[in-house]
């Protein structure tokens, strides 16, 4: 079933909620990447977490997002966009750590503190927006909740979760962002406090087979919300051959050319989606005269 995110207003329109059932693209994400559990996890939340983000967005609007920390995985960036549309990259894939002392994935431990994450908004006809702020958990949830109270000044509360099986597979995967809207008053604002103090593990209402509909009034009590907007979440790269061919040439001549003389081709794997991009060595000597080409204009 493909993903989506439903977008809600909530208490008479105070409170902005996004539910998101990220399982199918999560799913995509780990079969393109090969990750293992601990990874799967921490890639599976940043990418939620980003299209929970980027359904804000609107036209041709896009944001990116990293996590870096000190632990094995290394750097996670995703990009998102307003047409649900997803991408990943991992540095490395291959980590499985012993689960916590709650018997969960231990994806604090697989980012790393210390850390930060940075969130980049490049929205239409306006300068880039970037913000970063220093990680305080690395479960990811807690760390964008943090990002959007101090670089975005909107009171939030996000939650995420991954669920995997012994055999690497993704069992469930899902979570939500909920946002006190300008004029929200006092009462709603301590309700909405009460109801998310109340909620437990995620992960335990995500197994149980909690559609996105019923985690929604799960979240915000039957009845207090309207659905204004459904979307899908698909993972999608845009790369093409033409694209790398592009970034070859800013090799420069000198690079291209040894490329030629020691291994008479090159193959680009892109970080993104996996597929690999071959040139042939006529290929590189077309890319070295479009370079002269573009040197005499």
């Amino acid at each position: 079933m493909t993903s989506k995110i439903i977008r809600a207003l909530a208490y008479n329109d105070e409170i902005r909620v996004f539910v998101i059932d990220g399982l199918e693209v999560v799913e995509t994400a780990r079969k393109t990447h090969e990750t293992w559990y601990t990874a799967t996890a921490a890639m599976g939340r940043m990418i939620m977490a980003t299209s929970l983000l980027a359904a804000n967005l609107k036209g041709s609007d896009r944001l990116v997002t990293v996590i870096e920390g000190q632990g094995p995985i290394g750097r996670i960036v995703v990009h998102g966009n307003s047409h649900g549309e997803t991408r990943a990259a991992i540095d490395h894939p291959h980590v499985s750590l012993p689960l916590n002392e709650q018997g969960k994935i231990d994806v604090s431990a697989g980012i790393g503190l210390p850390g930060f994450l940075t969130v980049s908004k490049y929205i239409e006809n306006m300068e880039p927006f970037n913000g970063t702020v220093e990680l305080i958990s690395g479960e990811i949830a807690e760390d964008f909740t943090y990002y959007l109270a101090v670089s975005e000044q909107t009171p939030s509360a996000m939650g995420l979760s991954v669920l995997v099986d012994a055999d690497e597979h993704i069992l469930s995967a899902g979570g939500f962002l909920i946002q006190v809207l300008p004029g929200a008053s006092e009462e709603t604002i301590q309700q909405l406090e009460k109801t998310i103090q109340q909620i437990g593990r995620l992960s335990d209402k995500l197994q149980s087979g909690l559609t996105s509909e019923k985690l929604l009034d799960y979240l915000v009590g039957e009845g207090n919300s309207r659905i204004i907007a459904t979307q899908d979440i698909t993972y999608h790269c845009p790369c093409d051959k033409a694209f790398y061919a592009d970034k070859l040439m800013l090799l420069g001549e000198s690079e291209l050319q040894l490329l030629i003389d020691e291994q008479r081709q090159a193959e680009v794997v892109c970080h993104y989606c996996s597929k690999h991009y071959d040139f042939s060595q006529s290929e590189l000597e077309t890319l070295i005269e479009r370079i002269h080409s573009k040197e005499t204009e």
